[in-house]
């Protein structure tokens, strides 16, 4: 199994470790936070929309495509009951130049099968050990 650290730092604020790169998790200041960067809800987020994103870059560089100027634009929302949870993302491919209908259908098919969407409609089994 692949493996990362993350250590609580201060306030709100934690450091996360993984393959010898480190940044900030941290709450925005209207929770209670010092803004130090992005929160776990976010990065959840963003985890699907680089995910997206790098599966579109693959794509287009296998059929000899344009990446410069790919972008994920992307909207989430928590839902509205219990448990706390991510309740809906929206997420918009902008690609460079232009596909040809044929093309688009297939990227779509291809992002919609990216590693992160595959383990949220398969969940992982989650163990958390307390020690």
């Amino acid at each position: 199994m692949q493996k990362m650290t993350v250590n609580f730092l201060d306030g709100e604020s934690y450091s996360v470790a993984v393959r010898g790169h480190e940044f900030t998790v941290d709450q925005p200041l209207d929770a209670g936070g010092d803004d130090l960067g992005p929160t776990p809800v976010e990065l959840f987020t963003a985890s699907l929309a680089t995910c997206v994103g790098y599966y579109a870059g693959r794509y287009l560089a296998r059929h000899g495509l344009p990446r410069e100027g790919l972008r994920v634009e992307t909207e989430f929302a928590l839902a509205g009951d219990r448990p706390a949870r991510v309740g809906e993302v929206r997420m918009r491919l902008v690609v460079p130049g232009e596909l040809p209908e044929q093309r688009r259908k297939a990227l779509a098919a291809v992002v919609n099968h990216c590693t992160v969407h595959n383990s949220i409609r398969q969940p992982p089994h989650v163990v958390i050990d307390v020690d």
